[in-house]
């Protein structure tokens, strides 16, 4: 158990810090959702609008450091390339 004032901020902290990153981890994958349900769909349009939406996103779950840049790197690569086969 905390022992120190500081350490029962920090406690306090983390919680709310987890809360945070939990909600922007959530929406992140929810625009992932959307793209993977058009790709789904065979819907290309649909899955490059999504696609769009989704970067940003992925980009801003970087710059607040809820994901590693190779992690949402690789994610992006793989999504464009399952939109840029459908036909």
């Amino acid at each position: 158990m905390a022992n120190t004032p500081q350490a029962r901020k920090r406690i306090r902290r983390n919680a709310r810090r987890a809360e945070i990153n939990g909600s922007r981890v959530s929406r992140i994958r929810t625009f992932i959702k959307a793209v993977e349900t058009a790709i789904a769909g065979g819907k290309k349009a649909d899955a490059e609008a999504a696609l769009k939406a989704a970067q940003p996103e992925i980009a801003r779950g970087v710059a607040k450091g809820v994901m590693h840049k190779n992690t949402a790197s690789r994610k992006v690569s793989r999504l464009s390339k399952r939109v840029a086969s459908l036909g």
